[in-house]
């Protein structure tokens, strides 16, 4: 069984994927899933659940982004790795009833900080903690 943290980090390799090549999300998470060495494994719905749904509202989701971002900056000026951890993240706070927003949050910061460079981490909980009530 592939854990919750894992899960969000196909998530998000496999949204840079679909950015980098084109695929649909479906090729995006079998290509992800090979390069992990979990090829046999089964995809898991909540995978599905992140790439698909992100990928299909990511307009929403830039819109909702580029309100929070300063100084005329634009989403497309991100690095394609914060666009796929805020879109992931973002999406799981906005869509899933099981995972609390601070959680999601969480998971988003610790993956800029496996993926993205020095200062993502901060970049994307300052970005994600504007859509956290109080």
């Amino acid at each position: 069984m592939i854990s919750r943290h894992k899960i969000r980090e196909l998530a998000v390799q496999s949204l840079f994927s679909i950015e980098t090549t084109q695929d649909t999300p479906e090729a995006a998470i079998a290509s992800t899933m090979q390069l992990c060495d979990l090829a046999e494994e089964e995809v898991p719905d909540y995978l599905t659940f992140l790439v698909s749904g992100a990928n299909e509202h990511q307009a929403e989701l830039d819109k909702e982004i580029a309100a929070h971002l300063k100084n005329k900056w634009t989403v497309q000026r991100l690095s394609r790795i914060d666009r796929a951890v805020l879109r992931v993240g973002l999406f799981e706070m906005e869509n899933s009833l099981e995972v609390p927003k601070k959680v999601a949050i969480d998971e988003a910061i610790e993956m800029a900080g496996d993926f993205g460079d020095k200062d993502s981490k901060s970049f994307v909980n300052g970005i994600l903690s504007n859509f956290v009530e109080g």
